[in-house]
């Protein structure tokens, strides 16, 4: 529940501090006196867009802040969810800065509007004409049913389960979109693998076919070329190794004499021994030039594929066709892997849909099963309210898909009048009887859920006498149970208030401004036989306003 409320700067008011206390609160004051104004205030600490045009003073920020006691709600879990932090007292704080800036904060942490939203709902429901409108929605009903319907346990594991069914359904048609992509694509794969293989890119060496192919293609040139080079170095009379034996036998003679003719001897002994190397290299070269012209037919057609794959690849080396290849291959074999894949997933969310066609019967059932224990205490509660012939229909229809609470869809018919065919509400309600039906509803909930802090906006609005006592004793039971604040114009209403706030305008400084003020019982009296009988208080009236308050 709520336990205060600080406004600074914010409309009409300066700087006002609210006490709230459990049971029901009443809150009155004159048209215009700043009621709006209260709950304006209390909006935006629940994530309403802030209106900068509100606030009073504009060279300084506006702070609205409420404190929440809230140990007995198990609201941790709401909490942690949004990624705020907890605490049983928790208080929520918005400022609005002069530079038009809005802030947020929980338990002194900065939060987001999305957030803040976020946890609002289970703080305080604000019900005014406009807001009473939900209670035509099928949202509202289906929750209204489930919560008398004790469905909460049901819900939560089939809200867990539908998780994980939309995410294998997710995941399948991923899946499927993949292999219609891989199907379109397998035979153009294959075929680009099919070549590389035949191509037996690991059993060739690039530069080596490069080197053979000049070497074939020059084989003439080449061949003569290594045989004037042999006969140079050995020819028997010019050759180069003959010469430079004479010239070895000569410092032969002289090696003794000197250790420098000795190295100049070992130096001439090492340049013949390799000359002679290279004169044996020379012949075996000149000998294994071959010149066929098949050879260089192949060697040339096996170049010229390689160059071809590479050029269509738009690569520069063997290792990146190999690499290409491989790649090839997996995308070939991701065809069987998919089918698989798709066989375990389909599998695995027709499990979950079953499981699922269980919790929705369960739920069906049970809705059907609560309706007429729903329906009589709602017309028993619209009868006392001064709608003798209210009357509600229910149907409940089983739907082809899984929605967020089940697969049903709910409609939930009404007539205030005999004799009338039903129809929806948002149909055939008056805005004075959605508001005694909202009421009705939030009555018999309170019975079977702790509900959160509820605001009627002068829910009695349109009704008087007899039915507005009735009202307030419905509001004053609900109040036994829950924190209920009711702002009224209502006497009957106002006097079975457990606590009494007035809100009320006076000129200061020349400025008009908003204050709120808690009533003793003696203001209580007064304040009552005001609202009987206007502003000259009678005798009469506050005998009367005294009768209402016993």
């Amino acid at each position: 529940m709520i336990s205060t409320l600080l406004i600074k700067n914010y409309a009409l008011i300066d700087d006002i501090k609210v006490d709230f206390d459990s049971g029901l609160t009443i809150i009155t004051g004159e048209t215009g006196a700043g009621k709006s104004i209260l709950l304006g205030a209390l909006g935006l600490l629940l994530g309403k867009r802030a209106d900068l045009s509100a606030v009073r003073d504009s060279s300084i920020k506006c702070i609205i802040e409420g404190e929440f006691l809230l140990k007995r709600f198990d609201l941790s879990t709401v909490f942690a969810s949004l990624e705020i932090d907890y605490d049983a007292h928790t208080i929520i704080r918005r400022e609005l800065l002069a530079s038009g800036k809005s802030r947020s904060f929980v338990n002194d942490t900065p939060v987001t509007l999305q957030q803040l939203q976020g946890i609002a709902p289970f703080l305080v429901d604000i019900h005014s004409q406009h807001e009473t409108m939900t209670v035509a929605s099928e949202k509202f009903q289906m929750e209204m049913l489930d919560a008398i319907a004790g469905n909460k346990s049901i819900l939560d594991t089939f809200q867990t389960e539908l998780i994980t069914y939309k995410e294998h359904a997710e995941l399948l048609a991923s899946l499927v979109y993949k292999k219609e992509t891989v199907d379109k694509e397998l035979d153009y794969n294959s075929f680009l693998f099919n070549e590389l293989q035949e191509a037996q890119l690991s059993k060739i060496d690039q530069a080596t076919l490069e080197a053979q192919l000049q070497t074939l293609q020059n084989s003439e040139e080449i061949t003569e070329n290594l045989l004037r080079a042999e006969q140079l170095i050995n020819s028997d009379e010019i050759g180069a190794i003959a010469v430079l034996k004479e010239a070895r036998i000569s410092l032969g003679l002289l090696k003794d004499f000197s250790p420098l003719y000795a190295a100049m001897w070992e130096r001439l002994q090492s340049v013949v021994i390799e000359l002679e190397d290279i004169d044996e290299e020379l012949q075996s070269a000149s000998q294994n030039i071959e010149t066929t012209p098949d050879l260089l037919n192949e060697v040339t057609e096996k170049l010229q594929q390689l160059y071809h794959l590479q050029q269509k690849h738009k690569v520069q080396s063997t290792a990146e066709l190999i690499e290409i290849e491989n790649l090839l291959g997996e995308k070939i074999d991701v065809t069987g892997s998919l089918d698989n894949q798709i066989a375990i997933t389909e599998k695995a969310k027709i499990s979950i849909a079953k499981k699922l066609d269980t919790l929705t019967n369960q739920l069906h059932k049970k809705r059907k099963e609560i309706f007429p224990v729903l329906k009589k205490k709602l017309e028993r509660i619209l009868l006392e309210l001064g709608l003798p012939n209210a009357s509600f229909t229910l149907t409940l229809e089983v739907a082809d898909h899984y929605k967020y609470n089940g697969k049903d869809d709910l409609q939930l018919l009404f007539t205030a009048n005999k004799g009338s065919q039903p129809g929806l509400l948002k149909k055939v309600a008056s805005g004075g009887e959605l508001s005694r039906i909202m009421l009705a509803i939030k009555a018999v909930l309170a019975g079977y859920k702790r509900l959160p802090t509820i605001i009627f906006d002068e829910i009695d609005t349109g009704v008087s006498g007899e039915i507005a006592l009735k009202m307030a004793h419905i509001l004053e039971q609900m109040g036994s149970t829950m924190q209920l604040v009711s702002i009224t114009h209502l006497p009957q209403i106002a006097s079975k208030g457990k606590h009494h706030l007035k809100v009320y305008k006076e000129d200061v400084n020349n400025k008009t401004a908003t204050f709120i003020k808690t009533l003793t019982h003696e203001e209580r009296v007064t304040e009552i036989a005001m609202m009987l009988g206007g502003q000259n208080v009678t005798s009469s009236a506050r005998e009367h306003a005294n009768q209402l308050l016993k």
